[in-house]
């Protein structure tokens, strides 16, 4: 299993990324998918999360109303839209994916495959 995190970069307080996720090595139809990010000093942090099979979603109080994680089956793909973004966004997002079909779990420990990370930086 290999996922290919994209679409970081800089923006200002306020602007808006989206980044993308990309799987391959197997079908996920049965897997979560999900976001976490990780800043300078802080643990690693559940962002939001996407059950392949049937769509269902999770997100952090942090980021509700703001992010929306959404998945293109044909591209086998999961994308996180961030809006109205902050400072305190601020990180490295990784994607990671879990052989779990029932729940979107939001500890970093049940993920069994993650991405290489991708920075996103959120100006005052």
């Amino acid at each position: 299993v290999q996922l290919q995190a994209s679409g970081g970069g800089l923006v200002q307080a306020g602007g808006s990324l989206r980044l993308s996720c990309a799987a391959s090595g197997r079908t996920f139809v049965s897997y979560v998918m999900a976001w976490f990010r990780q800043a300078p000093g802080k643990e690693r942090e559940f962002v939001a999360g996407i059950r392949w099979r049937d769509g269902y979603t999770k997100h952090s109080d942090s980021v509700k109303g703001r992010f929306t994680v959404s998945r293109d089956n044909a591209k086998n793909t999961v994308y996180l839209q961030m809006n109205s973004l902050k400072p305190e966004d601020t990180a490295v997002y990784y994607c990671a994916a879990d052989r779990n079909v029932l729940a979107v779990p939001t500890t970093p420990i049940e993920y069994d495959y993650w991405g290489q990370g991708t920075q996103v930086t959120v100006s005052s």
